[in-house]
């Protein structure tokens, strides 16, 4: 298992080289100039001049992306081009949000998705499964935003229950904070649980056409018994897998609805960071959004030994 994960460890710094180098290259070859845009009206050739040289962006692009590089081993990210901050306090400063609005929603997922799709397998064919697959199908079609949307027109705007968009620390205002949390919440965690029911409901049903199912039942053992004992064990797999996938997009930032609720995301700090052509800071936050997929594959890939013995990590 050690060895597993440091082999892991060493692919995800790979993987993360890979994806600096990309993104660096594909942001310098995008049109614009990040100190014109930050400099806007009050342009002065000087001042231009001296922003350009402190942060070398007149050196050349090999030059500075090692310079870069050198930086970010040791956790500095570089400076913004608009507000002059350290990149990486700025991207700690937007986790929590992040992490709060992912941890959400993905709770909101699990409680609808998993249940539903256990009960859907065990009643296959019957009403409560095709009206499930039928409502899980419309889920999966409507994308996270537009449910946001309706959200907000619903439950703020028509009835006036929850606030329409903002955020407020859980330490300031606690409730306030929760009311705020529940709409993007809703939206991204629905839609989950949509994916999620989905892909339970299929393991379900193929743990339960095997062959040591129907042993199980020839002995006597209860439908109870028979689900926990031996059916869910063997389905957890694929589970955890889509769960790990549905959570690393999550903590990646779910872009349009930071931006349609005001979230302070990462992913609402990555759009920000493009249209003011912020380089430094879009190259942090996509740095964090890769990082975040890698580490929950790693922690995925480790689960799965734990819940099935016959995983080997040789």
């Amino acid at each position: 298992m050690t060895g597993f994960v440091v082999r892991r460890i060493g692919q995800m710094a790979l993987a993360l080289l890979g994806v600096s180098v990309i993104v660096f290259a594909l942001i310098h070859f995008v049109p614009g100039d990040p100190v014109r845009t930050a400099l806007g009206t009050r342009f002065d050739q000087e001042i231009y001049d001296a922003l350009v040289a402190r942060h070398g962006l007149d050196r050349p692009l090999v030059v500075q992306y090692f310079t870069w590089l050198g930086s970010a081993i040791q956790g500095d990210l570089g400076v913004s081009f608009r507000s002059g901050q350290p990149v990486t306090g700025m991207v700690l400063e937007r986790l929590p949000a992040t992490i709060t609005l992912a941890g959400a929603a993905l709770a909101v997922a699990l409680v609808v998705g998993v249940p539903l799709g256990i009960v859907s397998a065990v009643r296959s064919g019957s009403k409560l499964d095709y009206t499930a697959t039928a409502i899980s199908q419309v889920g999966v079609s409507i994308p996270d935003f537009w449910a946001g949307i309706m959200y907000i027109l619903l439950f703020s705007l028509t009835l006036g229950w929850l606030p329409p968009s903002g955020y407020v620390s859980p330490f300031t205002d606690f409730f306030g904070w929760l009311s705020h949390l529940i709409l993007p919440a809703l939206a991204v965690g629905l839609v989950s649980a949509s994916i999620i029911f989905r892909f339970v409901r299929s393991a379900v049903l193929e743990a339960l056409n095997q062959d040591y199912v129907r042993m199980a039942r020839a002995k006597g053992l209860s439908q109870r018994a028979v689900l926990f004992e031996h059916v869910l064990p063997n389905a957890w797999i694929p589970i955890v897998t889509v769960i790990g996938l549905q959570l690393g997009f999550m903590l990646g930032g779910v872009v349009v609805v930071e931006i349609i609720f005001a979230w302070p995301g990462i992913g609402r700090l990555a759009y920000l960071a493009v249209g003011d052509r912020d380089f430094t800071v879009l190259q942090g936050a996509v740095l964090y959004i890769a990082f975040m997929f890698l580490l929950i594959n790693l922690i995925v890939d480790v689960v799965y030994g734990w819940l099935d013995p016959r995983v080997r990590y040789d």
